[in-house]
């Protein structure tokens, strides 16, 4: 390692446990105008660890004329993809050199067990640049021949200022999900992150620098949504699109903000996922992976498997050993390497997801879990819950929970279990399981979702879109999908002379 890659490392292990977590606004780390900040609590121990700039209208305006400085006056955008695409790749390079720093930082701020972040998201986070660094130059431009002498070339180009809002579930690995493509396209961008979780964006900062992304195409302002920096940066006039990850409501109300100036809008919203278990499964290899769709994250992901669908046959024998499964897993220290399951991410959240255990509780069965952690009370920890004897109109099987809470309902008919997972208002994701291929076919053509997994859960292909229907989202990343969506497409007509 190098003198400055040494240097490097020592300043960002220092700035992982920095007191004051402020906005980076034209390459510059800034407190917010208005000197107020907030605290950021870390869910593990209940204790404030940092606080946090809390970002205004000022702020907000201040960091997009700075992006769009950027990106009418800098070189970004008229850089060789090739170029702009070797620093992102390089951003990617040291996300993974700083691994351990990020990881640490990360399940600090979000209650996660380490492995968790260790092995899953900051290495994703790394996976993310490099693989929108590689594929952004193997896009190729339409050309269409109508004559000799007449040609249609379709071409991208950049938006100019996008902001990216983005949540506190997977902070670091859905915010680079989002600034990846974003930066590959040419342009530049205000992120500004869930206020629970401004860590790991704070850090991305420094790397970011390091990494050689001129000032100004990068930028984060922290603080929270209605009447602060989330709305401003919805309805600011010099932000061409929005791309935002979260739950429904909220981007109910980013879209009428956004209307009035006609952004683009690009929306990952909330799921109410569904795993289905057809007698003919393999429950060797089913019910483990029910277990960790249901509970893994502590139950706070989009993509969960937050109802399970048993066929009648085999109901009371996985009945039993979801039960059995749940009891088992770990709940503990976040940072110890054994832990399974970490914190709820806030008071606020925790008393939701205990609200909900109590309609479980009066509606059907309470049948493992759903109680606090009496050794772990400093922190908002709890056992994960096993409810059954709900029938399917109940709100815990129809709302979005986001917690470690899991309704099993027995079903009789494939048409039964179809009508069942499609009765919400969400289309995100839903696991078939049966050894029947052709069964698989029907019930995946017919299950309204935006992503159906045969046989398994939360495999990724990046090139593949990625969103919900329904009240789940609007819009698609990944792949081309989401290069489409951080560009506009031109056509240009030429006419040759003979």
């Amino acid at each position: 390692m190098s003198v400055a890659e040494k240097t490097f490392e020592s300043a960002i292990e220092r700035a992982s446990y920095s007191k004051l977590i402020e906005h980076f606004i034209d390459g510059k780390f800034v407190r917010a105008q208005s000197g107020e900040t907030f605290d950021n609590t870390n869910p593990a121990t209940g204790e404030v660890i940092a606080q946090v700039a809390s970002g205004n209208a000022a702020d907000v305006d201040m960091a997009v004329k700075a992006a769009k400085k950027a990106f009418d006056n800098g070189p970004w955008r008229h850089l060789p993809i090739k170029e702009r695409c070797r620093i992102l790749h390089k951003v990617g390079d040291l996300i993974l050199a700083n691994k351990e720093i990020l990881a640490k930082a990360e399940t600090r701020d979000t209650g996660k067990p380490i492995s968790e972040s260790l092995e899953g998201d900051i290495p994703r986070a790394a996976q993310n640049f490099h693989f929108f660094a590689d594929y952004a130059q193997t896009i190729s431009e339409d050309c269409f021949t109508v004559a000799e002498d007449e040609r249609h070339f379709a071409v991208r180009e950049p938006l100019g200022v996008v902001t990216l809002i983005t949540p506190w579930n997977l902070p670091l690995y859905l915010s680079t999900w989002k600034i990846a493509p974003c930066l590959a396209m040419g342009n530049s961008c205000v992120v500004k992150p869930a206020e629970w979780t401004p860590f790991t964006a704070y850090l991305l900062c420094y790397i970011m620098q390091e990494a050689g992304v001129p000032a100004g195409v990068f930028n984060v302002v922290h603080g929270f949504g209605a009447n602060s920096a989330g709305e401003a940066l919805t309805r600011h006039p010099e932000v061409s699109a929005i791309s935002f990850t979260g739950e429904t409501t909220t981007g109910k109300a980013i879209m009428a903000a956004a209307a009035p100036t006609l952004k683009k809008v690009s929306f990952e919203l909330g799921g109410k996922g569904a795993t289905v278990l057809f007698e003919d499964a393999d429950l060797k290899d089913a019910i483990p992976i029910a277990v960790r769709a249901a509970f893994r994250n502590q139950g706070e992901i989009c993509l969960c498997g937050s109802r399970l669908y048993v066929q009648e046959s085999i109901y009371k024998q996985v009945l039993d050993e979801m039960v059995n499964a749940a009891n088992n897993i770990v709940v503990g220290d976040p940072q110890d390497k054994n832990t399974q399951m970490g914190a709820i991410i806030s008071k606020e959240q925790l008393e939701k997801v205990e609200g909900y255990i109590e309609i479980g509780k009066k509606e059907g069965k309470l049948l493992a879990g759903g109680e606090r952690v009496a050794k772990l009370a400093h922190g908002f920890f709890l056992r994960p819950a096993i409810l059954a004897d709900l029938k399917n109109d109940s709100r815990c099987l129809q709302e979005e929970i986001f917690g470690p809470v899991l309704p099993i309902v027995p079903f009789k008919t494939e048409e039964e279990v179809i009508d069942m997972v499609n009765s919400t208002p969400y289309g995100l994701s839903t696991s078939i399981f049966s050894s029947d291929v052709n069964r698989c076919h029907r019930v995946s053509q017919k299950i309204r979702m935006g992503i159906v997994w045969i046989n398994c859960w939360f495999a990724r292909d990046l090139r593949t879109p990625f969103g919900g229907q329904k009240a789940s989202g609007i819009g698609r990343e990944g792949g081309k999908y989401g290069l489409d969506f951080f560009s506009e497409q031109k056509t240009i007509c030429y006419k040759y002379k003979s």
